[in-house]
Order: C-alpha cells, then sequence, then structure tokens
C-alpha cells in the first residue's frame, strides 16, 4: 500500500474529527455562545448541509483537477474556515464556518477515494478504500473523545484549534507523499458518470442511506447531554463513553465487511432492525447508568455494521459512476446527518426530554428498514425480468474499469 493512502487517510481523520466532535462539545458550546443545546445542536446540521451540497458539486469541479492540487487546496480552505471559526465572536460566524468547512471536506473525500483507488493495483483497490474510510472510523474513536476531552480541559476553541493544527500537518503531508498529476489514461468524464447514474434502486438505495445514518447520528449528536441530564454521568465520563461508541462501531464495521459482500440487504436489514430496537430500549432506561453505557456500545456497532453495505451497494448498482455514485452517496449520509440532529432539537424544544432523540432514531431506523424491503422486491423482480436500466457504462475515469468489474461480478453475487 503506497504511503500517500495512508496519508489521504490522514486527512479523512482529522476532518473527521471535526465531523464528530460537536456532540462532545455542544454543553460548552451553548454556554459559551449564549444559545441553547438544541441551537448549537444546529451546528451539526450547518456541517452536514455543507457536506448534502458540496459532494456532488465539487465532485464534479475537481473532477479534472491534479489530485495533489485538488487535495491540498481543499485541506486549505478547511484549516482557514477553522482558524476563523477558532476565533468567531458569535453563533452566526460559527455557523457560516461550519457550512465552508463542510463544503471542503465533502470535495476532499470524492478526491480522497479517486486518489486512493488510482494509486493501487485493482486487486488492492478495495483495501485502499477501506484505508481512506478508516480514517473516519479512527476519528470517532480517537479524535472525538480527544476533542471532547480538550473542550472540558480548556474550551471548545481550543478544539477547533487542533483540528485545525492536525489538518495543516496533514496538509504538508499531502504534498510531500502525494504524487501530482494524473496517471496514464485517467480522462474523467462528467457525461459518462452522469449516465451511469440512471438507474432507480441506486436512488432508493441513497434514502436508506439517509435513513440509517440519520437513526446513528440524531442519537450520538444528543448523546453528551443525554447521559448528563438523563443519565446523571459526569462530564469527566463522557469522552471514555463516546470512544465505547466508536470502539462499538469499528466492530460493526469488521463484521459488516466481511457480510456485506454476499448479502448486503440482509446485512441492512438486520443492522437497522437492531438499531430500533436498541434505540428504543435507550429511550426507556437513558436513566439507568450501566444499561445506557451498555447500549451505547450497542448502537455504535449495529449503526455502523450498515455502513460497508451501504457504501458498496451504490457501486453495485451503478458501476459507470464510480467518482459521482460516491460522491452523492456522501450527501445521502448528510443528508441524515442535516435532518436527523433538526428532528431530535425539535423533540427536546416540545418538551419531550432528551430521551426523546432516541424515540426518533428508532422512527428513522424502522423507516429505513421499509426501504430495504423494498429494495428486495426490486432486487427479485430485476432478477425475474433484467435490469430496465444496462449497469454497466464504459467510463474513463481512474480505475473505474476494475471498479465496474468488480460491482457486475457483485450483481452476479446477490442474484
Amino acid at each position: 500500500m503506497p504511503p500517500a493512502v495512508y496519508i489521504v487517510g490522514l486527512g479523512i481523520f482529522t476532518q473527521g474529527t471535526s465531523e464528530f466532535m460537536l456532540s462532545g462539545l455542544l454543553p460548552g458550546m451553548a454556554d459559551d455562545l449564549g444559545v441553547s443545546i438544541p441551537d448549537a445542536g444546529l451546528l451539526i446540521s450547518a456541517f452536514a448541509i455543507g457536506m448534502v451540497v458540496g459532494a456532488p458539486l465539487l465532485a464534479v469541479a475537481t473532477l479534472g483537477w491534479p489530485r495533489r492540487t485538488a487535495l491540498v487546496s481543499l485541506q486549505a480552505a478547511f484549516v482557514v474556515a477553522h482558524v476563523v471559526g477558532a476565533l468567531a465572536p458569535g453563533y452566526a460566524v460559527l455557523f457560516v464556518t461550519r457550512v465552508i468547512s463542510a463544503l471542503a471536506y465533502a470535495g476532499y473525500w470524492g478526491v480522497a477515494v479517486a486518489t486512493a483507488v488510482a494509486l493501487v493495483p485493482a486487486a488492492a483497490k478495495a483495501r485502499a478504500v477501506a484505508v481512506v474510510a478508516g480514517g473516519l472510523t479512527l476519528a470517532t474513536i480517537v479524535g472525538v473523545p480527544a476533542g471532547t476531552l480538550l473542550g472540558q480541559v480548556s474550551s471548545w476553541r481550543a478544539a477547533f484549534w487542533a483540528v485545525a493544527a492536525a489538518t495543516v500537518v496533514s496538509l504538508v503531508c499531502t504534498l510531500l507523499f502525494v504524487p501530482g498529476g494524473r496517471g496514464a489514461g485517467e480522462r474523467p468524464s462528467v457525461r459518462a458518470e452522469l449516465r451511469g447514474m440512471a438507474r432507480p434502486q441506486l436512488w432508493l438505495s441513497y434514502a436508506i442511506t439517509a435513513f440509517a445514518f440519520g437513526a446513528v447520528i440524531v442519537t450520538f449528536s444528543y448523546l453528551a447531554a443525554l447521559l448528563t441530564e438523563v443519565g446523571g454521568v459526569s462530564e469527566g465520563w463522557v469522552p471514555a463513553i463516546l470512544a465505547l461508541f466508536g470502539v462499538g462501531g469499528l466492530a460493526g464495521i469488521v463484521v459488516g465487511g466481511r457480510t456485506a459482500e454476499a448479502r448486503p440487504l440482509g446485512t441492512l436489514g438486520l443492522g437497522l432492525g437492531g438499531l430500533a430496537l436498541f434505540s428504543v430500549l435507550l429511550a426507556l432506561t437513558a436513566q439507568v447508568t450501566a444499561v445506557a453505557i451498555a447500549l451505547v456500545l450497542l448502537l455504535g456497532f449495529v449503526g455502523y455494521v450498515t455502513n460497508p453495505a451501504l457504501q458498496s451497494r451504490v457501486f453495485t448498482l451503478a458501476p459507470g459512476a464510480p467518482t459521482l455514485v460516491g460522491a452523492t452517496n456522501t450527501a445521502a449520509f448528510n443528508v441524515g446527518n442535516t435532518v436527523a440532529p433538526l428532528l431530535g432539537g425539535l423533540a427536546i424544544d416540545a418538551g419531550w426530554g432528551y430521551a426523546s432523540v432516541a424515540w426518533v432514531g428508532a422512527a428513522l431506523a424502522a423507516a429505513g428498514v421499509l426501504g430495504v424491503l423494498w429494495a428486495a422486491r426490486l432486487q427479485r423482480r430485476v432478477e425475474r425480468e433484467g435490469p430496465s436500466v444496462p449497469v454497466s457504462v464504459p467510463v474513463p475515469s481512474p480505475g473505474s474499469a476494475a471498479v465496474a468489474q468488480a460491482a457486475r461480478e457483485s450483481v452476479r453475487a446477490e442474484a
């Protein structure tokens, strides 16, 4: 595995820490900025809005850029936004910087995956993508608890400074290790990418992605407040419990990675069903500290066991659009990340308490289960009648031949 693959994974780690660390910083941010915790929670939605808009747009805008140029430019924009955010005099300025940070991060995601795929031989492409995506898992396990602890010891602004500094280190490493230019034969085509997106099942998969991730993030976003206000957990224990969630998530990704290829819909159905069940249990038992902590671990597991299937299935459904399909799936993840915290905040504002966010998560997970059942029905129809839209189109983008071939094999295996 070339060092450059690990370097772009490092970039995902530093920026992904910022994506999720606000869950542990909300109480302190709300006090400092003079807003309610639900209003502070909208900063999470602001970041997700930027991801939703930025992922597909920047995937297209940077399709022809040299890889290193795109990565460094997007990281630089991310650093500047975090410096301004750390110095923000009030809520409005911080809100804008969160959107700008997310735009840069969304663009980085698309370029990072394309870079990893282009730098390795066909047999190692899946592992390269796993290394890049592993940066986000590591951010959940290490970065988010560390940011929460730094926020408690100093302030939430210190956590923003730390993310900016870590991203600068990643930027320098990118300059040193990621090759410039493009490989021979790499001729990206926006038209070919758009043609590859024309399949109804793909858009149903995006909806399932939004429901699945929304069901996870709505509880995770308010987890610190839920544990301290309802469960009576000391603030000093919050970073450790957030890390426990990350450990469950890592285990879920490992297990999901083993089952997603052979049984993608089964993995999604069981994961979402478990997410609905454990969310209901957390809503009912949040005041029992030991039970709540155990459920945090289980929520991390079932929340992330679906991730490999959510990520890989879209490439199976649209192998002709390896860049845009992944970017749009990133946007779908962040549709859930946008809407779910908003729904959780509305439930809290309605006077239903912090435990109500787990009920919202259960409802979103149940909607995801219905989507999976619908997808299974469509899949059976495809097996009987054949796809109405060709699943393979010639694609001249980086690494697309191997991705398309792997996707065609996955379609046959699933059928």
